[in-house]
């Protein structure tokens, strides 16, 4: 032996993260019935917030008229800061939107976060994308292949 020892070592590979994030905000209905994704340099604070409100109530004109001029429409949304915030109350109040109470620390109770948003990841696991437009692309489709009947039972459960 020469004293010469060579120490064999097992490399790991490491997943690299991604650095594209996308951010999205989903409104439900019995199906998806208003998406928007957030742009990357935008903060979801009371302004932003009240302007995709705005819009959705747009988009709830449009697809169910009948659920906006008799207020039987319900909005579930969770206690973040801009959600709470004196601004969006009073819109709602406002526009006579009746808001689903949610207890503290309780986000579990959203369907998005229990039911869509893991379906959603769980189809864009391993693969990559070159923009976040073909991130965007392949959600939208993602969210048409989910039947209707699989976003009924997300609500009853």
């Amino acid at each position: 032996m020469d004293g010469n020892i060579f120490a064999t070592t097992k490399k790991k590979t490491r997943q690299s993260r991604s650095n594209m994030k996308v951010m999205l905000i989903v409104f439900l209905w019995k199906v998806i019935g208003h998406y928007e994704f957030i742009p990357r340099s935008e903060t979801v604070n009371k302004r932003f917030y009240l302007n995709v409100l705005n819009r959705l109530r747009e988009a709830v004109r449009k697809k169910r008229p009948e659920a906006c001029t008799n207020t039987t429409w319900l909005l579930h949304h969770d206690n973040a800061r801009a959600h709470a915030s004196l601004l969006i109350r009073e819109f709602l109040t406002k526009h006579e939107t009746t808001v689903v109470p949610q207890p503290p620390y309780s986000s579990d109770l959203a369907p998005a976060d229990f039911f869509l948003f893991p379906k959603l990841k769980s189809s864009l696991k391993d693969r990559r994308f070159q923009t976040v437009e073909e991130v965007e692309e392949n959600l939208i489709r993602d969210f048409h292949t989910i039947p209707q009947n699989t976003f009924q039972d997300a609500f009853q459960n």
